[in-house]
């Protein structure tokens, strides 16, 4: 008999799927998702027949890359074979997991080494999850000890797998389980309207944050071609509308393409078109990599496009993590080259 992975499940469905009473589903519960167990035979509170009958269900590590900057890259296997990444960013007094949605990515943005993959599937709530214990457990991480911010930001449009990143985000919440903090998790969209509305009518959500990456409507939709379905000032538009939390700003992401969208009057687009919002703007120096046709800004065009913008709302320019190993935002393609070392 297949074992029944758990991975995913939350002690009321562990109970009915092994007909077990709720004690023993909460046992199980506990030792997944607030112990990190890694597998049924280290659950030692189970007897054995059950545990000859469970598997935890976390994904395999295929492969992981080491940078030079600390950050680890994690290529996962699944149960299906296909893979996706994962990558730990540890930094001084805090770490990142930036985990993926999706096996690949159907938006298409043209500076993003995932949208040459292609879509070729959702991730179930139990894979999401499952990168974020996976990665805990080999690091050991824990959340109520050192903060830790999970960014659904890695493979796939989080927005177009909506119900599994809520019940992933429900379990990472839950505070009898990982005890994550609302607060740490983010989830980045290129900009699908009604999944943004859809989800600032969740109770529990990660914060959002929108890739914009254009200063107007042409440019954007050279960019992104999503922007001919949903456009720029209908985007703005639901901005304006969503749901901000007390202690919540939406966060905009712009990738800078030298020479594209990166000029002071682009800068000056992009505070009109945000001055109406309770906002921040992280930029992103382009992160190259092979079939990207568009070229990094030097550090001076960035800092001057920086400028510009933090005279009306907060912006930062997010360090590059990872580059030398494909770990960096917009790199993520399951890249396996001898040029990278493996650990």
């Amino acid at each position: 008999m297949p074992r029944l992975p758990l991975i995913g499940l939350d002690a009321a469905e562990i109970s009915e799927s092994l007909a077990v009473p709720a004690f023993r589903a909460r046992q199980i519960y506990d030792s997944i998702y607030r112990q990190y167990a890694t597998d049924a035979g280290s659950i030692t509170s189970l007897p054995k027949e059950l545990r000859s009958r469970i598997e935890v269900g976390l994904p395999v590590i295929a492969q992981r890359f080491s940078s030079t900057d600390g950050t680890v890259r994690y290529l996962l296997q699944l149960a299906d074979n296909k893979t996706v990444e994962t990558v730990f960013m540890p930094e001084e007094g805090r770490d990142t997991i930036c985990i993926s949605s999706q096996v690949g990515c159907p938006v298409d943005c043209k500076f993003c080494l995932t949208a040459l993959m292609g879509l070729e599937r959702n991730l179930t709530a139990g894979e999401i999850v499952g990168q974020v214990l996976l990665v805990a457990a080999a690091h050991g991480l824990d959340p109520r000890d050192r903060q830790l911010n999970v960014v659904m930001m890695g493979q796939g449009e989080p927005l177009l797998n909506l119900a599994n990143v809520i019940k992933a985000t429900r379990l990472l919440t839950d505070p009898t389980g990982i005890g994550m903090s609302p607060r740490r998790i983010t989830l980045s969209t290129s900009g699908i309207i009604p999944r943004m509305e859809e989800m600032g009518r969740e109770q529990i959500r990660p914060k959002l944050a929108i890739s914009l990456n254009a200063s107007n409507e042409d440019q954007r939709r050279a960019l992104m071609p999503i922007t001919r379905k949903w456009h720029l000032k209908d985007l703005i538009a639901a901005c304006e509308e969503y749901p901000l939390r007390p202690w919540e700003k939406l966060t905009f992401e712009y990738v800078l393409l030298g020479g594209v969208n990166d000029s002071e009057e682009d800068a000056r687009r992009v505070v009109r078109l945000l001055s109406k919002l309770n906002c921040k703007v992280n930029l992103i120096a382009l992160n190259p990599g092979p079939g990207i046709p568009f070229e990094t800004p030097s550090a001076a065009k960035v800092a001057n496009f920086q400028a510009i913008l933090r005279k009306s709302f907060p912006c930062f320019i997010r360090k590059p993590r990872g580059r030398d190993i494909f770990a960096a935002c917009g790199q993520l393609k399951r890249m396996s080259t001898d040029l990278i070392s493996v650990t």
